[in-house]
């Protein structure tokens, strides 16, 4: 059990805490962005920066692992790769994940060399330089605990003053550029945010899976919420209890490297909010769509009955007809037998709809409207007529072709689109039915 009385443990997991929440905050404009890999490219060029000041630190100052001299080398080589797939990206033809792939592996490749050059030099101890790979999150010192507290600040503070700016460009950067905004520097701006996450978090996480803590909070926040805001201060969140979880459970067990656990706890809460997520969810996506799927049959099935009624016998002024004419409604065989719905389908509408009490079953049988589903039925069909209208006298589409593109759209238009439908063709007065567009020829834009 964790009580925070190891010194150690409380500086591991606050750091952990802080770097989490800072590489949540950043990550969110660089998922918005569509640069997720950037951060994977700019994590792996900074390894050839670590391993450059190694050696040039131990060539003249003796002493190679400074970590102030390390993370400005790594600093600086994570900006050459930025600069480097944005050029490529502006430049050249090549697409965006051929400049990324050519940066991380170039920028690697170097790395791996030069590490290899550090590790056969006489003037310095290369041993421990391997750390910034894969991490050392449970051997994190108090300095290291303060340099990340101060990023984490920093980018809090950044993203509050700039949360309009960086808004504006990750969803529109030519409306951004029109308006006179300085899409360039900005860019810039944000880069240089995740730049300094990435080198902060290589202390902790190692370069391999940093990515992960600027990505997977970010990603799983988009599951929870559709603005923007609160995607920002989820992500936050997710990524500080990744990295206090994660450092927590790594301090518990041993023999587990608290940076793969960081990784795996932020997995942890991806895939929970990629489940039961309120806004993107998969459990709430199935539901909608069988919902859906539901709402359309019955939908469907009214005003199949409302027009086989309006073939069969004469509607009244207000679209209803007369009780004793439904006597003679269709029967469940009939709706079998004229749609391509199978019969399953068919018997559990029927049934949702006679418990509903839209409908009723006679002794034959046969179908009958109560004046509920008359009023749910003529709701369908005005909304049916009303969209075949438009698409007849606005959208130049032949009559005999409109029947598939209303099936479609009828079943999501909601109240103040119907209104504007009603707008556009004066005949028409709120909650009358309009006869059907089939049976008369529109002209001017009236129905």
């Amino acid at each position: 059990m964790i009580t925070f009385q190891d010194y150690n443990t409380l500086v591991v997991i606050i750091g952990a805490t802080l770097l989490g929440l800072a590489a949540g905050l950043v990550g969110t404009f660089l998922l918005l962005r569509k640069r997720s890999l950037l951060s994977d490219a700019i994590s792996h060029a900074t390894l050839p920066g670590i391993a450059l000041a190694f050696i040039v630190m131990s060539l003249f100052l003796g002493n190679g692992k400074n970590l102030i001299g390390l993370i400005a080398g790594a600093a600086v080589f994570s900006i050459l790769g930025t600069a480097s797939v944005i050029f490529i990206q502006k430049y050249t033809r090549l697409k965006d994940d051929a400049a990324l792939g050519i940066v991380l592996s170039v920028f690697f490749g170097f790395g791996i060399a030069l590490m290899g050059l550090a590790t056969r030099m006489e003037t310095g101890n290369a041993a421990g330089l391997s750390s910034f790979i894969y991490g050392k999150t449970a051997s994190m010192l108090f300095f290291d605990a303060m340099l990340i507290a101060l990023t984490a600040l920093g980018t809090i503070i950044f993203c509050i003053l700039f949360f309009k700016e960086f808004a504006l460009i990750c969803f529109d950067e030519d409306y951004a550029a029109t308006q006179g905004w300085p899409v360039t520097r900005l860019d810039f701006l944000m880069m240089g945010l995740v730049v300094v996450v990435t080198v902060i978090g290589l202390q902790a996480v190692g370069l391999i899976l940093v990515v992960a803590l600027l990505i997977i909070p970010a990603a799983a926040a988009r599951f929870w919420t559709f603005r923007l805001r609160h995607m920002l201060w989820l992500s936050g969140v997710f990524g500080a209890l990744s990295g206090m979880f994660g450092s927590g459970i790594s301090a518990l067990m041993a023999n587990l490297p608290a940076g793969a656990v960081i990784v795996l706890t932020a997995s942890a809460i991806f895939l929970f909010s990629m489940t039961f997520g309120s806004a993107r969810g998969i459990l709430k996506l199935v539901i909608e769509r069988f919902k859906l799927r539901k709402r359309i049959l019955t939908e469907n099935l009214l005003r199949y009955l409302y027009e086989w009624y309006d073939s069969v016998h004469t509607a009244s002024n207000d679209g209803s007809f007369p009780i004793e004419s439904q006597v003679q409604g269709p029967s469940v065989d009939d709706v079998l037998t004229q749609r391509s719905w199978s019969s399953k389908q068919v018997l559990r509408t029927i049934r949702s709809l006679t418990a509903s009490k839209s409908l009723i079953i006679d002794a034959g049988n046969r179908l009958r409207f109560t004046d509920q589903g008359i009023q749910a039925a003529k709701d369908m069909v005005r909304k049916h007529r009303l969209w075949e209208a438009y698409l007849i006298s606005h959208a130049d589409v032949a009559t005999g072709m409109v029947d598939l593109s209303a099936d479609r759209i009828e079943h999501v238009l909601d109240e103040e689109i119907i209104r504007k439908l009603e707008g556009l063709f004066p005949g028409v007065r709120p909650k009358e039915l309009p006869k059907s567009p089939h049976a008369l020829k529109t002209s001017g834009g009236a129905v």
